[in-house]
């Protein structure tokens, strides 16, 4: 994952960012350009076992764990082949990752999902995304505490 570079603003950016724009289309749009800011995802990572099952675009997922300080944190990259989809990948990352795996098992990043507005302006299929983008961040976190 060492090629892979984003530029990736803070969740409170992002909050902050959200709170200053009014209009739902400006918010999808500030939504889609975190998705540009992710790096590119590397081809070798776009495997079956990278995919997030339940989601209707492409969704891909590749969790690297590592130690620090006696903790095991996880570095989340992602990737998708739909704008919106990719900027709440981008939202999540900015959310999960670079984090130790109990904050991440603990985290509601769906209760952050619905604060922003995004629940309400997005269809069932992309909230039930979010969901399984969520599930799979955290199942890999539960699985990187008990190795």
């Amino acid at each position: 994952m060492d090629q892979f570079v984003a530029i990736a603003p803070s969740m409170a950016d992002i909050i902050e960012n959200f709170s200053l724009l009014e209009e739902w289309d400006e918010r999808y749009r500030y939504v889609i350009e975190l998705g540009r800011g992710l790096g590119t995802f590397p081809d070798s990572a776009r495997k079956d076992a990278n995919k997030v099952p339940g989601c209707v675009s492409q969704v891909w997922l590749a969790t690297s764990v590592e130690r620090r300080g006696g903790q095991t944190v996880l570095t989340f990259i992602g990737d998708s082949d739909a704008h919106i989809v990719r900027g709440l990948v981008a939202i999540l990352i900015a959310m999960l990752s670079d984090r130790p795996a109990s904050e991440i098992v603990a985290a509601d990043p769906v209760a952050i999902f619905e604060a922003l507005g995004l629940r309400e302006h997005l269809t069932p299929q992309r909230s039930n995304g979010f969901r399984s983008m969520v599930a799979r961040m955290r199942a890999d976190a539960e699985a990187a505490l008990t190795q």
